[in-house]
């Protein structure tokens, strides 16, 4: 297990040392933040150190103290592997003393931490795990789903492909729980619209030769490829369907896309592609004031799970401030009561059962020259609000109706 712990906490916080007489709501005279991700591998890009590096970010903002308390993040690298999130979870209740975690890229990791999370009564602010389990099947009165999911995706970047004429799509497909949920999602709108599935493959996470994957989509006879992968996943297989000529038949479909894979794609390959995002740097004044900020301290440009990262730490801190203690159950009912409000999250609320809905973005990947500096990648063509593109909630999640 690779554990780093890094306190955020100002010098009088620091100061007050071990004798000193704690709030009444603080469990144990601080608020101790998580943060769980792949740090090292194929999603490492999409919310590893980075995510670590927006959380600490928001820690600092908030003023590193939270009801006059030291806040403490520490951080884990998952593997994407669901008993090692969950392994490294349960330790950090048992012996860290966590009060919530963050991060979270793999939606199978984050199922299984948040198993052991609800049983601890600890909030799970989900910043890059796209399923929409976490608000249906798998609901829990502990989570927090925070920057997009997979219905919200499939719903702003597959209808106006349909609506333009892709009537035949295929599928590559992530063999996990991220990658089916993305296509089940996606199949229903494809269908919902008049168009049809006439194949898919499923591809084993970490794949590196597409090859025999590809050559499947090109028999088809698809007018879109569908791509139900992410990170070094998606960016490996977009450039093999390049290779083998696949978007000169079809049209190329990101249904998740990250700023990291479109900067480490070729514009020649990526240029005009048409996806949904919940984040773009550079769109306005305020995301370019936080992206700058965070490039200065991380030294790369920040995409959707960094920003929604730092927004949900933010808004837990806040809720604690306003709940007057750490105590998991108080914390999520206040973060439910206030609405936010931040660069990235934009008309927006959260829900009864988890989701929080806010703006999403339309986007089109612009060429290369149109492009003036590294993080001029994209187009917005629309802005979709939340009751467009994510789904209700479902009767299954009994604690939303109370």
């Amino acid at each position: 297990m690779i554990l780093k712990q890094t306190v955020v906490a100002s010098a009088m916080a620091l100061a007050l040392g071990a004798n000193a007489v704690w709030a009444e709501g603080i469990s144990d005279g601080k608020v101790r933040i998580g943060v769980m991700a792949d740090m090292g591998g194929t999603y490492a890009d999409v919310c590893g150190k980075g995510c670590v590096t927006a959380v600490e970010m928001a820690v600092k903002d908030f003023g590193g103290k939270v009801l006059d308390k030291p806040i403490e993040v520490i951080s884990a690298d998952d593997q994407n592997k669901p008993d090692v999130g969950s392994a490294i979870v349960s330790e950090w209740v048992a012996k860290e003393k966590i009060d919530a975690v963050g991060g979270v890229v793999a939606s199978s990791v984050g199922l299984a931490i948040s198993k052991v999370l609800t049983e601890a009564k600890k909030p799970l602010l989900i910043a890059a795990a796209g399923s929409t389990a976490f608000t249906t099947k798998a609901c829990s009165p502990f989570t927090a789903h925070w920057t997009y999911d997979v219905a919200a995706l499939a719903n702003g970047t597959v209808n106006p492909l349909v609506a333009a004429g892709k009537k035949k799509w295929f599928f590559i497909t992530a063999d996990y729980e991220f990658g089916k949920a993305l296509e089940t999602v996606a199949t229903d709108v494809i269908k919902k619209h008049g168009a049809e599935v006439v194949g898919g493959v499923k591809v084993p996470l970490s794949t590196t030769d597409f090859s025999s994957y590809i050559l499947q989509a090109q028999s088809s006879g698809a007018d879109a490829i569908a791509f139900a992968n992410a990170g070094k996943d998606f960016i490996n297989s977009l450039k093999a369907a390049h290779e083998f000529g696949l978007d000169k038949q079809a049209t190329m479909v990101g249904l998740v896309v990250f700023a990291s894979e479109v900067q480490a794609i070729d514009p020649a390959v990526i240029a005009n592609m048409r996806l949904t995002t919940a984040f773009y740097g550079d769109m306005d004044d305020k995301t370019k004031e936080w992206a700058k900020r965070y490039k200065e301290v991380f030294g790369k440009t920040p995409g959707m799970s960094q920003a929604g990262a730092y927004s949900a730490t933010m808004h837990y801190l806040n809720a604690v401030k306003a709940a007057g203690t750490d105590e998991g159950t108080a914390v999520m009912a206040k973060m439910k009561e206030i609405k936010p409000d931040d660069f990235f999250a934009r008309n927006a609320v959260l829900r009864s059962d988890g989701r929080m809905v806010h703006d999403m973005y339309q986007v089109r990947v612009k060429k290369a020259d149109e492009r003036k500096n590294e993080d001029d990648i994209f187009e917005i063509e629309k802005t979709l609000s939340g009751d467009q593109v994510f789904l209700p909630m479902v009767e299954t999640c009994d604690f939303a109706k109370k």
